[in-house]
C-alpha cells in the first residue's frame, strides 16, 4: 500500500514488551488513520467502566496516509484515550460524571517522524512501575529508564533526550510536572512549543509513568502517484497564496483572530460576561509584532503561522518562546481582563515548559476570578491570592502552583473548572464556561449560533476545532441553499440550516484529522472535500472522491458518538453552559442575543440520522456507514 506504513506498535508498559502488528488494508481504507483509526480502536479496547487514569486506559498515537508527504500541513498527529477531563451522563439537572471520549491533535515534526519510523499508530497499554521513555529508532522500539528525567520540565526533557546516544536529532513528545502529577488540564508537548492539549491526556501519560516518546526514523513514505502529487500540491499552494485567511495566518498567525472577534462582538472577556475587551489593542497581533523575532512552521507547511518571541524589557524581561496562539492570547488576556502582553507571553512559555493546556488552565482561572468578583470565594479559599480581574502576577503564580499541585486551591483548579465548581458549590457552577466539562474555545457563540451547536455536540467535549461553522466566510447564499437547504445557513445570526452546516463541517474535519492534514490548510478554498480527495488519491492511489471521503468522516463521527453513548451520554449532554443559553450579550453587534440551541440540535440530529429524543444513531444509519453490530 502507498501512503500508509500498514503497521501499528503495541507497547505494554507492565511487561516492557513492544510488538509490531500489521494493520489490515480494509481497516485503513475504512478509517484512514490518525483520528479515525484511533477512535475505532479505542472503542474496541475499552468499556464503559474504564478509569481514565488506570492501567486499563490505552493511549494511542496515530498518523494518516498524508503525514510525512508533500501535502501541505501534513505534519500533525492525533493522540486518543478515555478522557480524564471531559464528562458525559448529565441527567435531570444532575452533574455529568462519566468520562468522555478524548483526543487531541498537535503539529510540529513528531507526526512525520512517526511515519519515518515505519508506523501508522502506537498503542501504549498498562503502567510502568518506574518512569520510562519509549524510543523508536533504527535499532527498533525499546523502553528505557527515565528516573533521571522525572521532574524535569518539557524543555529540559527534550534537551536531555537529545543528549542521549544516537538521539541527537530525535523528535520528542513528553510531559512536564503537570502531567506527572496527573493534573487534568495538562498537555503533551512536542517540539518544545507544540501541544496536544485537549482533554488532559498528559495525565494519562503520567499515570502510566511514560515521561516521553522519542522518535528517530529514516524510512520514507512511498506515494502512488508522485508526479500527480506534485501538481496537486502546486495547485494547492497557488490557492493558499491568494486566500485572505491563509495569508493572514502566514503574517500574524492565529493572533490575527483577536481583532476579528473583537469587531464581531464575540471576544471572550472576563469569563464571557462581556464579548468585547477594552484593552484588546494592547494584546493584538499588531502589538505582538514588537516581540516577534522570526517565523516558525510545522512540517510541510507553507503558512508558517508560528512566531518566535522574546521580551527584553520590563518585569518579564528574558521571557522567550514560540506563539502564542489565539486561545492563549485571549485566554490569559481578555478572558481574565489582562492587557499586559509580556505577562501573557510569560504564561505561554510557562505552560509549554510545565506541560499545561492554556485553554482549560486559563478557563479555570477566569472562572475563579468571577467567583472572586461575586464574593463566592475569598483569600481564605485561594491560599492568599488576590484574584481581581487583570491581576497577571496572580495568574502566573496560579499557573505554576497548578502544575505542581501546590496548595489546595491550585490543586482544585488543576482538576478543571467544571470539577472545581462541583467542590466549591455556593452557586459557582453557574459560571463555568463549558460543554461536557471542557472550555469550548474563545469565540462567544451568542454572536455566532453555529459555533454554539458545534460546541454542544463535539465528541470530546466543548471544542472550536471539531467543526468550522462560520461558513458565511466561504459559501455564497446559493451554495448554502444547495448544500444546507437554506441560504440562512450562512447568515451570521441565522438558525435554519445550521444543523446541516455543522454536520457537514464536522464530517469534513474528521476526514482532515484522519488523513492527517492541518485544519488551517483546509479551512480555505481547499475546504471543498474534493481537495482532500485529490491529496488522498495522489498519495495512496486509491480511487475516491470527495463524497466518499465525507462518508468516511461521517463514519468517524458516529463511532465517537457510539463511544459516548456507551458512557451514558443523552441529549441532555449536548448542551451549553447557562451563560450562553440564557444570559444575553450586553454589548457589541450581537447585543441582546443568546444561543437558540434546541431547533439547531433537532436539525442536526435529523441530518445525522440520529433519534431526536436520545441522539442515538438509527440502525439504518449504522448500516449505511458500515457500522452494523456496534451499539
Amino acid at each position: 500500500m502507498f501512503g500508509w506504513c500498514g503497521k501499528r506498535l503495541w507497547v505494554d508498559l507492565c511487561t516492557g514488551r513492544c510488538e509490531e502488528e500489521l494493520i489490515e488494508p480494509e481497516e485503513l481504507r475504512k478509517y484512514l488513520g490518525g483520528r479515525g483509526l484511533n477512535s475505532a480502536l479505542l472503542y474496541r479496547l475499552v468499556d464503559a467502566e474504564t478509569d481514565p487514569l488506570s492501567p486499563d486506559n490505552p493511549l494511542l498515537f496515530g498518523v494518516g496516509p498524508a503525514t510525512g508527504t508533500l501535502v501541505p500541513g501534513s505534519g500533525r498527529y492525533t493522540v486518543t484515550a478515555v478522557s480524564p477531563l471531559t464528562v458525559v451522563g448529565a441527567h435531570d439537572g444532575k452533574p455529568a460524571d462519566r468520562p468522555c471520549f478524548g483526543d487531541s491533535n498537535s503539529g510540529g515534526f513528531f507526526g512525520a517522524e512517526l511515519k519515518y519510523c515505519g508506523f501508522d499508530q502506537i498503542v501504549v497499554t498498562g503502567t510502568s512501575k518506574t518512569p520510562v521513555i519509549l524510543v523508536i529508532s533504527e535499532e527498533g522500539p525499546r523502553i528505557l529508564d527515565a528516573s533521571a528525567l522525572w521532574g524535569l520540565d518539557t524543555w529540559q526533557t527534550t534537551e536531555a533526550i537529545r543528549q542521549m546516544d544516537g538521539l541527537n536529532e530525535a523528535e520528542v513528545a513528553c510531559i512536564g510536572p503537570a502531567g506527572e502529577r496527573l493534573v487534568r488540564t495538562s498537555a503533551i508537548i512536542n517540539d518544545c512549543h507544540r501541544a496536544a492539549a485537549k482533554c488532559g491526556l498528559a495525565a494519562v501519560m503520567g499515570s502510566k509513568k511514560l515521561k516521553a516518546i522519542a522518535l528517530k526514523g529514516s524510512k520514507g513514505v512511498p506515494v502512488a502517484r508522485p508526479d500527480e502529487l506534485k501538481r496537486v500540491v502546486l495547485q494547492a499552494m497557488e490557492v493558499l497564496s491568494k486566500d485572505f485567511w491563509s495569508q493572514s495566518y502566514a503574517r500574524d498567525g492565529t493572533p490575527s483572530l483577536l481583532a476579528a472577534h473583537q469587531k464581531a462582538g464575540r471576544l471572550a472577556t472576563r469569563n464571557y460576561q462581556l464579548s468585547q475587551f477594552e484593552g484588546y489593542e494592547s494584546i493584538s497581533a499588531e502589538a505582538l509584532r514588537r516581540y516577534w523575532t522570526g517565523s516558525a512552521a510545522c512540517f510541510a507547511c507553507p503558512l508558517h503561522c508560528g512566531h518566535h518571541y522574546r521580551v527584553d524589557e520590563g518585569e518579564y524581561a528574558g521571557t522567550w518562546g514560540e506563539g502564542p496562539e489565539y486561545v492563549t492570547l485571549a485566554g490569559f488576556g481578555s478572558k481574565v481582563g489582562n492587557s499586559n502582553l509580556p505577562s501573557i507571553l510569560a504564561v505561554n512559555s510557562e505552560c509549554n515548559r510545565l506541560g499545561l493546556d492554556t485553554l482549560n488552565t486559563g478557563s479555570a482561572i477566569a472562572w475563579a476570578m468571577e467567583c472572586w468578583q461575586r464574593g463566592i470565594i475569598g483569600p481564605a479559599d485561594t491560599d492568599g491570592l488576590e484574584l481581581e480581574w487583570g491581576n497577571h502576577r496572580a495568574v502566573i503564580k496560579l499557573v505554576r502552583r497548578m502544575a505542581y499541585r501546590e496548595g489546595e486551591f491550585a490543586r482544585l483548579l488543576g482538576e478543571g473548572a467544571y470539577r472545581a465548581a462541583q467542590v466549591i458549590g455556593r452557586g459557582s457552577e453557574r459560571y463555568v464556561i463549558h460543554s461536557k466539562g471542557q472550555d469550548p474555545g474563545l469565540s462567544d457563540p451568542r454572536a455566532a449560533p453555529a459555533w454554539g451547536l458545534g460546541y454542544a455536540v463535539a465528541s470530546r467535549g466543548g471544542c472550536h476545532l471539531r467543526a468550522l461553522p462560520t461558513a458565511e466566510t466561504y459559501f455564497s447564499p446559493d451554495e448554502a441553499k444547495r448544500l444546507f437547504g437554506t441560504s440562512e445557513a450562512v447568515a451570521p445570526f441565522g438558525v435554519a440550516g445550521k444543523g446541516r452546516l455543522v454536520k457537514w463541517s464536522e464530517d469534513q474535519r474528521a476526514v482532515a484529522d484522519s488523513l492527517t492534514v492541518c485544519k488551517f490548510v483546509v479551512r480555505t478554498a481547499l475546504m471543498v472535500p474534493e481537495w482532500l480527495a485529490k491529496f488522498y488519491r495522489s498519495v495512496t492511489g486509491e480511487d475516491s472522491d470527495g463524497e466518499s471521503l465525507m462518508l468516511l468522516g461521517e463514519r468517524v463521527v458516529n463511532v465517537e458518538r457510539l463511544f459516548n453513548l456507551r458512557q451514558g451520554l443523552t441529549r441532555a449532554d449536548d448542551t451549553l453552559c447557562t451563560r450562553f443559553l440564557s444570559e444575553p450579550i450586553v454589548c457589541g453587534p450581537a447585543k441582546g442575543r443568546v444561543v437558540e440551541l434546541e431547533p439547531m440540535l433537532d436539525e442536526y440530529y435529523t441530518a445525522r440520522g440520529w433519534e431526536l429524543d436520545t441522539g442515538r444513531p438509527r440502525p439504518d444509519t449504522l448500516r449505511r456507514l458500515g457500522l452494523d453490530g456496534m451499539e
